[in-house]
Parts: C-alpha cells; structure tokens; sequence
C-alpha cells in the first residue's frame, strides 16, 4: 500500500488532471480500498484542498458526488538556479504553472545575494501575474546535491560559498511560509514524470552547463540514503582524456559532455563561445567544429548511461537541459546507448527529449510543495 503522503499527491494529481472526479474513479485509478480513498479525501476536506460539489451521472447506484481541487487558495512560488540564469515562476496548488521568467544570477555570489535577487524577481511575477494572491510555500531547485528533505547543501562543488547553507531555513525566514528545497534533477525529473504522466520507471538526465540525473521508480524519487542518489555527473568515461573536473577527480562525464565542458573546448580552438547557450546557438547554425563536438559528447554521455540502463532497465531514459534542444546530442546518446546495452533492455526503452522543457524543475517543485504545504484558505 502507498504511504499516506504519496496517496495524498496521487489522489491530487488525479483530480488535477481530471482523470478522476469522484471517489468512485479514485478507487479504480488507485486500485486501493474504498476506505483507504474516502480517509484521503475526508482529509483533503478538512484541509480545504479540494472541494465536494454537485453529483455525477449515476453509473447504477448512488449519484456520485464530484471533488475538485481549489484553486483559489494562493499560490506558490518555485525558483530552479542556475550558474548564470535563474526561472522563477508560480504554481497553483493544482500543479499547473501560472507563469515563469528567467533573470540573470551569478551563483558564484553566494546565497544571500542571490536570494535578494530572487525575492525581488518572486515580487514582479506575483505582481504582475497573480495580484492580491496569497503566497502558500516557496520552492527552489539547486544545481548541487541538497540533504532532502533537510534542504541544506552537501559539497556543490561549483557552488562557491554555499556548502553547507540552509537553504530551506534562509527561504521560510524571509517569506514566512513552508519550504522546500532539493536538487535541480530531481525536482526536474519530478515534472517531467508528472507530465508525461505514463513514463514508467525513468531514467532523467539534465545535461545542461553540468550533468545531473535521477531515476524514478514505482513513481517515487530514488533518493537514496542520504538523498543523495543521482550523482552521473562524476561517473568515469573512457576517452575522457583524464580532464580534471570541478570536483578534484578527472575523467568525470562532466568534463565531457556537459556544456560548461563544450564551452571551454570551443574557446580553446578559438571560437567566440563563452557558456551553454552558445555551443547551443552555434550548433544550430550548423557549425561543422562544434556539431561534431556535440555529437561526441553526446556519445560520451550515453557510455556513462549504459551502465546505469543494463542495471536498472528503465522504461524510458529522458534528457533535459539546456543541450536536450539540440537533436544531435539527444540522438547521440540513443545511438551509443543502443551500441552498449543488451538488446532486450532497449527493445521496448524510449531516449528521448523532455516535453517540459526548461519548466521541468518549477513543475516538480509545485508537486513537491503540494505534499508539504498549508494550502486551507485563509
């Protein structure tokens, strides 16, 4: 049986989607007792989370009555950083994402300067997009390996200053509301999985300015025991060319196939590249260097891949981020993965792009928030 707090979310993501609108359709979705479902949404009553009106068509007893999520309870406000660009956006307690805007950040100036930025960044979207609504929690997805759900940071290594801050304190002091905090994969990997909806076990990969993953299993994050699971980015490749990576070691992927690692290739031969959004431009303008450059570092990253689909057989293995835009390196790594694992595992394996794009990690956090925050009305 599932947990309560995971029963909570599923019996809130059904009604958000409108794949369920009664208890009837609750218990056939969830396969659980009657019981089970009417204690969750007796719950979720109480709280002012969902609401009972009306009836449906009687399907040969009892006119069923119809629950709803409500919507007009507030919303949240979720924050994915990253080295240079910050997306700030607003969920409503459904899970839908109101709105979203990128800002510049330097993440190298440490967290107190950052959240200023961001405070002042959450004032102008609320303003603008959800005037007069109340602010229920407040989420932020991190490039570096968070404690979850404790929301502290446990050695970034391109995160200076940050190593140890406590991050969920410093965000529920200065808005006085609930929480949470976890790492950018993991809360990317959450939005995706909640919006491709039938994705089975997945593997997720966000291959941006550097490499993070996570693996979804029975619809849970794989946290592992410190919560730290999902750390491909220091996997060794061969052919690495034993770089050295941030983290102190070489031959890491990261030094590979990440974007910040095709950047510093690329300036090196002397091209005008100086981040991710760059090698991704000059790859688009068919660069001959530079797509054969990507190419390569897509195949390196489905080497470091190829173990983890022979161990784990996923259904699907998704690649987000910022270099997930670019059909080359996504194909790269679908080829190399076909090439290094066993056949019956990649038989029936989609590799493919995400579908939530670069809002994969504010969705997540709006479904990491629902399970924790105070959404009753006021």
């Amino acid at each position: 049986m599932s947990d309560p707090a995971s029963l909570r979310e599923q019996v809130l993501s059904l009604l958000a989607s409108g794949k369920a609108t009664s208890r009837a359709d609750l218990v056939e979705a969830l396969q659980v007792a009657p019981s089970t479902v009417s204690s969750v949404v007796r719950r979720l009553l109480e709280e002012g989370a969902i609401l009972e009106e009306g009836t449906g068509a009687s399907t040969g007893g009892r006119r069923p009555r119809i629950l709803r999520l409500r919507e007009d309870g507030g919303v949240f406000a979720v924050a994915e950083l990253g080295a240079r660009h910050a997306r700030v956006g607003l969920c409503v307690p459904s899970g839908v994402l109101l709105a979203a805007e990128e800002i510049a950040v330097d993440i190298g100036a440490g967290p107190e300067a950052i959240f200023d930025e961001i405070t002042g960044a959450f004032r102008d979207v609320r303003a603008a997009h959800a005037p007069g609504q109340r602010l229920l929690a407040v989420g932020m997805a991190l490039p570096g390996p968070v404690d979850f759900p404790n929301g502290r940071l446990v050695g970034p290594a391109r995160m200076p200053g940050w190593s140890g801050y406590d991050v969920q304190s410093d965000l529920s002091e200065r808005f006085q509301v609930t929480a949470v905090v976890d790492n950018d994969a993991k809360a990317a990997a959450i939005g995706e999985h909640a919006t491709r909806r039938e994705a089975g076990d997945m593997i997720y990969v966000k291959a941006g300015t550097g490499i993070g993953g996570c693996l979804i299993t029975g619809a849970q994050v794989h946290r592992g025991g410190r919560g730290l699971s999902g750390d491909v980015t220091h996997v060794r490749v061969a052919d690495s060319g034993e770089r050295e990576c941030s983290c102190g070691s070489r031959g890491c992927v990261e030094t590979v196939a990440s974007g910040s690692a095709l950047a510093r290739e690329l300036a090196g031969r002397g091209l005008p590249v100086s981040g991710t959004r760059e090698v991704v431009a000059a790859t688009l303008d068919a660069d001959p260097v530079v797509v054969t450059l990507v190419r390569q570092a897509g195949r390196q990253l489905g080497v470091a891949l190829s173990g983890l689909v022979n161990f784990l057989n996923p259904d699907s293995v998704v690649i987000g981020g910022a270099l997930s835009s670019l059909d080359v390196y996504v194909a790269a790594v679908r080829g190399m993965l076909y090439e290094r694992c066993l056949p019956p595992l990649t038989q029936s394996l989609s590799i493919e792009a995400s579908i939530a794009g670069p809002d994969a990690a504010l969705i997540g956090l709006g479904h990491l928030l629902r399970e924790t925050a105070d959404i009753r009305p006021s």
